[in-house]
Protein backbone atom coordinates (compact mmCIF):
# COMPACT_ATOMS: atom_id res chain seq x y z
CA UNK A 1 0.00 0.00 0.00
CA UNK A 2 0.96 3.61 -0.54
CA UNK A 3 -0.35 5.61 2.40
CA UNK A 4 -0.33 9.41 2.49
CA UNK A 5 -1.71 12.49 4.18
CA UNK A 6 -3.48 15.19 2.20
CA UNK A 7 -4.79 18.68 2.85
CA UNK A 8 -3.61 21.98 4.36
CA UNK A 9 -0.65 22.04 6.73
CA UNK A 10 -1.77 21.11 10.22
CA UNK A 11 -5.14 19.78 9.00
CA UNK A 12 -4.07 16.79 6.91
CA UNK A 13 -6.34 13.78 6.45
CA UNK A 14 -5.26 10.17 5.90
CA UNK A 15 -5.32 8.81 2.38
CA UNK A 16 -4.22 5.96 0.17
CA UNK A 17 -3.21 5.63 -3.47
CA UNK A 18 -5.44 3.27 -5.47
CA UNK A 19 -4.32 0.95 -8.27
CA UNK A 20 -4.79 3.75 -10.83
CA UNK A 21 -2.63 6.21 -8.89
CA UNK A 22 -5.59 8.24 -7.60
CA UNK A 23 -5.82 9.48 -4.03
CA UNK A 24 -8.62 8.01 -1.93
CA UNK A 25 -9.66 9.54 1.40
CA UNK A 26 -9.39 7.27 4.46
CA UNK A 27 -10.67 9.68 7.11
CA UNK A 28 -14.00 7.86 7.60
CA UNK A 29 -12.12 4.72 8.61
CA UNK A 30 -8.67 5.76 9.90
CA UNK A 31 -7.67 8.33 12.50
CA UNK A 32 -4.44 9.25 10.74
CA UNK A 33 -1.31 7.64 9.31
CA UNK A 34 0.45 7.18 12.62
CA UNK A 35 0.30 5.39 15.96
CA UNK A 36 -1.65 2.14 16.05
CA UNK A 37 -2.49 2.37 12.36
CA UNK A 38 1.16 1.63 11.57
CA UNK A 39 1.13 -1.65 13.50
CA UNK A 40 0.52 -4.88 11.56
CA UNK A 41 -3.10 -5.02 12.75
CA UNK A 42 -3.76 -1.42 11.72
CA UNK A 43 -2.22 -1.91 8.30
CA UNK A 44 -4.23 -5.10 7.81
CA UNK A 45 -7.44 -3.19 8.59
CA UNK A 46 -6.57 -0.55 6.00
CA UNK A 47 -5.67 -3.21 3.42
CA UNK A 48 -9.09 -4.82 3.84
CA UNK A 49 -11.01 -1.62 2.98
CA UNK A 50 -12.82 -1.53 -0.40
CA UNK A 51 -10.70 1.18 -2.05
CA UNK A 52 -13.03 1.71 -5.00
CA UNK A 53 -15.79 2.86 -2.64
CA UNK A 54 -13.65 5.46 -0.85
CA UNK A 55 -14.03 9.14 -1.81
CA UNK A 56 -11.65 10.45 -4.45
CA UNK A 57 -9.40 13.40 -3.58
CA UNK A 58 -8.53 16.07 -6.14
CA UNK A 59 -5.14 15.32 -7.65
CA UNK A 60 -4.01 18.91 -7.05
CA UNK A 61 -4.47 18.64 -3.28
CA UNK A 62 -1.38 19.33 -1.21
CA UNK A 63 0.40 16.29 0.23
CA UNK A 64 1.57 16.51 3.83
CA UNK A 65 4.29 14.46 5.50
CA UNK A 66 3.37 10.81 5.00
CA UNK A 67 3.36 10.00 8.74
CA UNK A 68 2.25 11.84 11.85
CA UNK A 69 3.05 11.55 15.53
CA UNK A 70 6.79 11.20 14.99
CA UNK A 71 8.50 11.24 18.36
CA UNK A 72 12.04 10.73 17.10
CA UNK A 73 13.66 11.68 13.79
CA UNK A 74 16.92 9.73 13.83
CA UNK A 75 19.61 10.05 11.18
CA UNK A 76 22.56 7.87 10.26
CA UNK A 77 25.63 9.78 9.08
CA UNK A 78 28.28 8.69 6.56
CA UNK A 79 26.37 5.48 5.83
CA UNK A 80 27.41 5.22 2.17
CA UNK A 81 31.04 4.36 1.53
CA UNK A 82 31.16 6.48 -1.63
CA UNK A 83 29.63 9.49 0.15
CA UNK A 84 32.13 9.19 3.02
CA UNK A 85 34.92 9.24 0.44
CA UNK A 86 33.65 12.39 -1.27
CA UNK A 87 33.56 14.28 2.04
CA UNK A 88 37.04 13.09 3.00
CA UNK A 89 35.74 11.06 5.95
CA UNK A 90 36.57 7.48 6.79
CA UNK A 91 33.86 4.82 6.93
CA UNK A 92 32.71 4.65 10.58
CA UNK A 93 33.31 1.44 12.51
CA UNK A 94 29.81 1.78 14.00
CA UNK A 95 26.81 3.76 12.73
CA UNK A 96 27.03 7.50 13.35
CA UNK A 97 23.77 8.60 15.00
CA UNK A 98 22.37 12.12 15.26
CA UNK A 99 18.91 13.57 15.76
CA UNK A 100 16.95 15.91 13.54
CA UNK A 101 14.26 18.03 15.18
CA UNK A 102 10.73 16.83 14.39
CA UNK A 103 9.81 20.48 13.74
CA UNK A 104 11.82 20.17 10.51
CA UNK A 105 9.24 17.73 9.10
CA UNK A 106 7.11 18.99 6.22
CA UNK A 107 5.30 17.82 3.11
CA UNK A 108 7.26 16.41 0.17
CA UNK A 109 6.60 19.33 -2.15
CA UNK A 110 6.45 22.23 0.32
CA UNK A 111 8.95 25.09 -0.17
CA UNK A 112 12.32 24.75 1.58
CA UNK A 113 13.47 27.79 3.54
CA UNK A 114 17.08 28.92 3.29
CA UNK A 115 17.82 29.78 6.95
CA UNK A 116 18.87 33.27 8.01
CA UNK A 117 22.62 33.67 7.67
CA UNK A 118 22.98 30.49 5.62
CA UNK A 119 25.54 30.27 2.86
CA UNK A 120 25.91 26.47 2.74
CA UNK A 121 22.46 24.85 2.57
CA UNK A 122 22.84 21.40 1.00
CA UNK A 123 20.68 18.52 -0.22
CA UNK A 124 20.68 14.78 0.60
CA UNK A 125 18.29 12.19 -0.86
CA UNK A 126 17.79 9.40 1.70
CA UNK A 127 15.78 6.26 2.29
CA UNK A 128 13.42 6.79 5.21
CA UNK A 129 12.36 3.92 7.48
CA UNK A 130 9.10 4.33 9.42
CA UNK A 131 8.65 2.26 12.56
CA UNK A 132 5.32 0.45 12.97
CA UNK A 133 5.82 -1.60 16.12
CA UNK A 134 7.84 -0.84 19.24
CA UNK A 135 11.42 -2.10 18.92
CA UNK A 136 13.62 -2.59 21.97
CA UNK A 137 16.66 -4.84 22.00
CA UNK A 138 15.58 -6.53 18.77
CA UNK A 139 17.86 -8.78 16.76
CA UNK A 140 18.89 -8.01 13.21
CA UNK A 141 16.91 -11.07 12.08
CA UNK A 142 13.70 -9.69 13.63
CA UNK A 143 14.30 -5.99 12.96
CA UNK A 144 12.20 -5.62 9.81
CA UNK A 145 9.19 -7.04 11.65
CA UNK A 146 9.09 -3.66 13.43
CA UNK A 147 9.08 -1.59 10.22
CA UNK A 148 5.79 -0.27 8.80
CA UNK A 149 7.27 0.98 5.56
CA UNK A 150 9.61 3.28 3.69
CA UNK A 151 9.60 6.78 2.20
CA UNK A 152 11.73 9.37 0.44
CA UNK A 153 13.48 11.95 2.65
CA UNK A 154 15.44 15.05 1.69
CA UNK A 155 17.82 15.40 4.67
CA UNK A 156 18.60 19.05 4.11
CA UNK A 157 21.69 20.35 5.89
CA UNK A 158 23.31 23.70 6.54
CA UNK A 159 27.00 22.77 6.40
CA UNK A 160 28.38 25.83 8.18
CA UNK A 161 25.94 25.36 11.06
CA UNK A 162 26.70 21.62 11.04
CA UNK A 163 30.49 21.62 10.78
CA UNK A 164 31.87 25.08 11.55
CA UNK A 165 29.72 26.22 14.48
CA UNK A 166 30.97 23.76 17.14
CA UNK A 167 29.14 20.93 18.85
CA UNK A 168 27.08 18.19 17.28
CA UNK A 169 25.46 18.09 13.84
CA UNK A 170 21.88 18.62 15.03
CA UNK A 171 21.75 22.39 14.57
CA UNK A 172 22.83 22.09 10.95
CA UNK A 173 20.12 19.52 10.28
CA UNK A 174 17.09 20.81 12.16
CA UNK A 175 16.08 24.09 10.54
CA UNK A 176 12.39 24.46 9.75
CA UNK A 177 11.49 22.72 6.44
CA UNK A 178 14.68 20.59 6.48
CA UNK A 179 12.79 17.28 6.64
CA UNK A 180 10.40 16.68 3.71
CA UNK A 181 8.80 13.22 4.06
CA UNK A 182 6.88 11.40 1.34
CA UNK A 183 5.04 11.60 -1.00
CA UNK A 184 3.79 8.38 0.58
CA UNK A 185 4.63 5.66 3.04
CA UNK A 186 5.12 2.49 1.02
CA UNK A 187 4.40 -0.53 3.20
CA UNK A 188 7.23 -3.01 3.54
CA UNK A 189 5.40 -5.76 1.63
CA UNK A 190 5.90 -3.65 -1.51
CA UNK A 191 9.65 -3.26 -0.85
CA UNK A 192 11.05 -6.80 -0.81
CA UNK A 193 14.68 -5.61 -0.67
CA UNK A 194 15.37 -2.15 0.79
CA UNK A 195 19.06 -2.70 -0.07
CA UNK A 196 18.42 -2.64 -3.81
CA UNK A 197 16.77 0.71 -4.55
CA UNK A 198 18.05 3.30 -7.01
CA UNK A 199 17.92 6.91 -5.82
CA UNK A 200 18.58 10.30 -7.39
CA UNK A 201 18.44 14.05 -6.85
CA UNK A 202 18.56 16.99 -9.25
CA UNK A 203 18.94 20.73 -8.70
CA UNK A 204 17.65 22.97 -11.49
CA UNK A 205 17.58 19.97 -13.81
CA UNK A 206 21.18 18.92 -13.15
CA UNK A 207 21.55 15.45 -11.66
CA UNK A 208 23.95 15.59 -8.73
CA UNK A 209 23.07 12.35 -6.91
CA UNK A 210 22.63 9.08 -8.75
CA UNK A 211 23.12 6.25 -6.28
CA UNK A 212 21.68 3.09 -4.79
CA UNK A 213 20.99 1.67 -1.36
CA UNK A 214 23.28 -1.19 -2.44
CA UNK A 215 26.28 0.89 -1.30
CA UNK A 216 24.89 1.43 2.21
CA UNK A 217 27.50 0.50 4.83
CA UNK A 218 24.95 -0.53 7.46
CA UNK A 219 21.70 -1.90 6.04
CA UNK A 220 18.19 -1.19 7.27
CA UNK A 221 17.84 -4.33 9.41
CA UNK A 222 21.19 -3.72 11.09
CA UNK A 223 20.39 -0.04 11.73
CA UNK A 224 16.99 -0.78 13.31
CA UNK A 225 18.53 -3.47 15.52
CA UNK A 226 21.49 -1.26 16.43
CA UNK A 227 19.36 1.73 17.39
CA UNK A 228 17.07 -0.45 19.48
CA UNK A 229 20.01 -1.33 21.73
CA UNK A 230 20.25 2.33 22.82
CA UNK A 231 16.65 3.57 22.71
CA UNK A 232 13.23 2.09 22.11
CA UNK A 233 11.81 2.83 18.68
CA UNK A 234 8.11 3.73 18.68
CA UNK A 235 5.41 3.70 15.99
CA UNK A 236 5.81 6.79 13.83
CA UNK A 237 9.52 7.22 14.55
CA UNK A 238 11.50 7.97 11.39
CA UNK A 239 15.03 6.82 10.57
CA UNK A 240 16.88 8.59 7.77
CA UNK A 241 19.50 6.09 6.64
CA UNK A 242 22.17 8.20 4.91
CA UNK A 243 22.87 9.58 1.47
CA UNK A 244 24.86 8.46 -1.59
CA UNK A 245 27.54 10.70 -3.16
CA UNK A 246 26.76 13.89 -5.03
CA UNK A 247 25.92 16.34 -2.25
CA UNK A 248 26.80 20.00 -2.70
CA UNK A 249 29.62 19.79 -0.16
CA UNK A 250 31.32 17.14 -2.29
CA UNK A 251 31.40 19.17 -5.50
CA UNK A 252 34.66 20.78 -6.61
CA UNK A 253 34.18 23.60 -5.86
CA UNK A 254 31.23 23.08 -3.48
CA UNK A 255 27.76 24.05 -4.73
CA UNK A 256 25.04 25.18 -2.32
CA UNK A 257 21.35 26.00 -2.61
CA UNK A 258 20.07 29.53 -3.11
CA UNK A 259 16.66 31.16 -3.23
CA UNK A 260 14.81 30.12 -6.39
CA UNK A 261 16.59 26.79 -6.83
CA UNK A 262 14.38 23.77 -7.50
CA UNK A 263 15.19 20.29 -6.20
CA UNK A 264 13.66 17.10 -7.56
CA UNK A 265 14.44 13.72 -5.99
CA UNK A 266 13.15 10.19 -5.82
CA UNK A 267 13.73 6.58 -4.88
CA UNK A 268 12.76 3.56 -6.95
CA UNK A 269 9.21 2.49 -6.06
CA UNK A 270 8.82 5.14 -3.35
CA UNK A 271 7.84 8.18 -5.42
CA UNK A 272 9.29 11.63 -5.99
CA UNK A 273 9.53 14.99 -4.26
CA UNK A 274 10.02 18.52 -5.61
CA UNK A 275 10.88 21.63 -3.58
CA UNK A 276 11.63 25.24 -4.43
CA UNK A 277 13.99 27.18 -2.16
CA UNK A 278 12.61 30.36 -0.60
CA UNK A 279 13.90 32.95 1.83
CA UNK A 280 13.34 32.26 5.52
Amino acid sequence: MKLLRHGPSGAEKPGILDKDGRIRDLSAHVGDIGGRWLAPEGLATIAALPLDSLPLVDASTRLGPCVTGTGKFICIGLNYSDHAAETGASVPTEPVIFMKATSAIQGPNDPVEIPRGSEKTDWEVELGVIIGKTAKYVSEADALDHVAGYCVINDLSERAFQIERQGQWTKGKSCDTFGPLGPWLVTKDEVPDPQNLDMWLEVNGHRYQNGSTRTMVYGVAFVVSYLSQFMSLQPGDVISTGTPPGVGLGQKPPVYLKVGDRMELGIQGLGQQAQVCVSS
